[in-house]
């Protein structure tokens, strides 16, 4: 077997593996698919994710089913105002008959890590996860300890509160792959979790050991990405940046900052991997595009005016999207939408 057949075979398996796991998180999940199939994407393109919505959508109960779903050591933190750190990196712990310190590890050290309420610890706090979000390891005492593998933060956070809770800093937001927001359930899914809920919780069985993610991580790597398919991520997110060279001179004045390079370096990593669910072995212009909100909704700051006005960074996205052609189209321009503003 040659070795392009031997890479389609492994995407067949990789694909075949991962919807199976998708089916088992399922039977506890009702409905959120988009959400679903993005924290696979985000897991083997060794992203993080963060996950906004209003109480009562199961964003935690999704992230402990897919931690239990695919194996793996798995913590949970609840964040809260009077967390510090050491709560959450570990601390040198004085020993009174050894006369020495021992390092206690905190929670950190896992495969995944649930950050639930992540807004609710203060800037010192959140802070602390930047090292192992970036790096996959902590100092603590001047020594340095790297984390299992792989290492995924999945955090959640509660958008409609303002007390008691501090904005993520623009740093550690940035590190963030996607963020997903998770809206109501449909009728006939609420319906159905209303049902379910009468019964007894649903098993679910693990499917996936961690040495199938690091294959199914290295068959999504045999994806190919194209010259077009990179320059249509980066000309993206070239135009949050700079909107007036791609025709949309009327919200330039609504970004104060447009996406880091980690953005096109996230599309494309995750876009890699949406192809492989898909059953392709070559990225397209509309796996790009179909991620292109989740991945650059939170590495654009809005101005001023935006937030006077009542626009969102999923309205600037819209326009964007529609005004940047997509790989062979050139002369196809999507008609761009008008932005609705408050008052």
């Amino acid at each position: 077997m040659n070795e392009l057949d031997q890479s389609k075979d492994q995407r067949a398996e990789a694909r075949d593996a991962l919807q199976e796991a998708l089916y088992e998180i399922k039977r506890v999940i009702v409905g959120q698919d988009a959400m679903l199939e993005r924290l696979l994407v985000s897991l083997l393109a060794g992203g993080h994710v963060l996950l906004e919505g209003v109480p009562g959508l199961a964003k935690t109960l999704t992230v402990k089913t897919l931690a239990a779903v695919l194996g793996g050591s798995y913590s949970r933190i609840q964040f809260t105002p009077d967390l510090v750190p050491a709560d959450l990196v570990g601390t040198r712990v004085y020993r009174p008959d050894t006369g020495g310190f021992d390092t206690e590890l905190g929670p950190v050290f896992c495969n995944f890590l649930l950050a639930d309420e992540i807004n609710r610890a203060p800037a010192k706090v959140q802070s602390a996860l930047l090292e192992v979000m970036q790096e996959q390891q902590v100092t603590i005492g001047g020594s340095t300890y790297g984390v299992p593998l792989p290492f995924i933060v999945m955090a959640t956070q509660n958008p409609i509160e303002s007390e008691g809770t501090y904005p993520l800093p623009e740093a550690q937001v940035d590190r963030f792959l996607m963020k997903i927001l998770v809206d109501y359930p449909s009728i006939g899914e609420e319906a159905a979790v209303v049902g379910r809920s009468l019964g007894a919780q649903a098993e679910v069985r693990e499917r996936l050991s961690l040495d199938d993610l690091r294959r199914y991580t290295a068959a999504a790597n045999t994806v190919l990405v194209d010259r077009e398919a990179i320059g249509y991520a980066v000309e993206l997110a070239d135009a949050t940046r700079h909107p007036a060279k791609h025709g949309l001179k009327d919200i330039e004045s609504m970004i104060e900052f447009g996406s880091s390079p980690r953005g096109p370096i996230g599309l494309v990593q995750g876009a890699r991997v949406l192809a492989l669910l898909r059953g392709r072995g070559h990225v397209a212009s509309e796996d790009i595009r179909d991620l292109a909100t989740d991945v650059l909704r939170h590495r654009i700051v809005l101005s001023y005016d935006a937030l006077s006005e009542g626009v969102t960074a999923d309205e600037l996205l819209e326009k964007i999207l529609a005004a940047v052609p997509e790989p062979g189209s050139q002369h196809l321009i999507h008609e761009a939408p008008t932005i609705a503003r408050a008052g």
